[in-house]
């Protein structure tokens, strides 16, 4: 079975989710915080990317999950950066900002960087990896666009029920990306386990990479903790289901084992970014 008939409803949700927290402070953050938003798009847009590209590069890792490591850190985070950001005391308004704004920026520039990987990729493997940009272009805005769309204009026109729906998605959010994780590992069990120790590795240096050098672009910046904490948790978090989604998309890669690093990624990234919050919540 193709995992993409049960992520497609995950992302849609997902999306649908961020468009309900989406109100016009959202917007006015872009304006009142150009640094801080231009500083976490920077994050978010050329540096994980970019990282990812060079840890798959230095860790020799095969094309299939070498474009899947590079396909995920071009997802930026959903919602639960914005749980999080909140548990860590964070600039929540801000969070939900950059969530929405990059989701939007990538639908343009995940195809580029994707056309560019493959090149790369294929020329360097000799082998022959075709990316359908348009396809992929149209499937992004069906499954984000789309969605996120529809949950704020929902929020517009009912903002007292939209907080209720909300809250309740919020709750589901989390037990669906881990039910999601749950049977796409059920499904490549041995692929998992055979790569897991090399792109086990590379997920979680690309996450304490991405987290440490977008810290340090919030500290040249000269922001706020507060803001620092929020930038940290939005670049370390990816949208997974977003990578899955486009990964195992039968008019696109069609392809479960380029999946594979996202699974490996959302599992990690959880774990590390608790213990994020953990360290903090201690600190302090």
């Amino acid at each position: 079975m193709n995992t993409i008939w049960i992520v497609m409803p995950i992302l849609i949700v997902l999306m649908f989710l961020l468009g309900t927290e989406l109100n016009k402070e959202a917007f006015v953050n872009v304006a009142r915080h150009p640094k801080a938003v231009a500083l976490g798009m920077t994050g978010q847009i050329i540096l994980l990317p970019a990282i990812a590209f060079a840890l798959a590069w230095l860790l020799e890792v095969p094309p299939v999950y070498f474009m899947g490591l590079v396909l995920v850190a071009c997802c930026p985070g959903g919602s639960s950066s914005n749980v999080f950001s909140m548990l860590a005391k964070g600039d929540v308004a801000l969070s939900v900002t950059l969530t929405a704004v990059s989701s939007i920026v990538t639908l343009f520039t995940l195809p580029v960087i994707m056309e560019l990987t493959s090149h790369i990729v294929s020329h360097n493997a000799g082998i022959s990896i075709e990316l359908p940009v348009g396809k992929l272009l149209v499937q992004n805005i069906v499954l984000l666009f789309v969605p996120l769309m529809a949950g704020w204009l929902f929020r517009r026109r009912n903002p007292m029920l939209a907080e209720k729906v909300s809250r309740v998605l919020n709750k589901l959010a989390f037990p669906a990306l881990m039910t999601l994780a749950l049977l796409f590992f059920l499904q490549y069990t041995q692929e998992i386990i055979d790569n897991f120790r090399l792109i086990g590795m590379a997920c979680g240096l690309l996450i304490l990479a991405s987290m440490a050098c977008s810290s340090l672009l919030a500290r040249v910046g000269r922001l706020t903790d507060a803001v620092r904490r929020t930038i940290v948790i939005e670049v370390g978090m990816q949208n997974a289901a977003q990578a899955i989604a486009i990964a195992t998309s039968p008019f696109i890669f069609n392809s479960g084992e380029m999946a594979i690093p996202a699974i490996i990624y959302a599992l990690l990234m959880n774990v590390i970014l608790l213990l994020y919050l953990l360290k903090f919540n201690y600190s302090n």
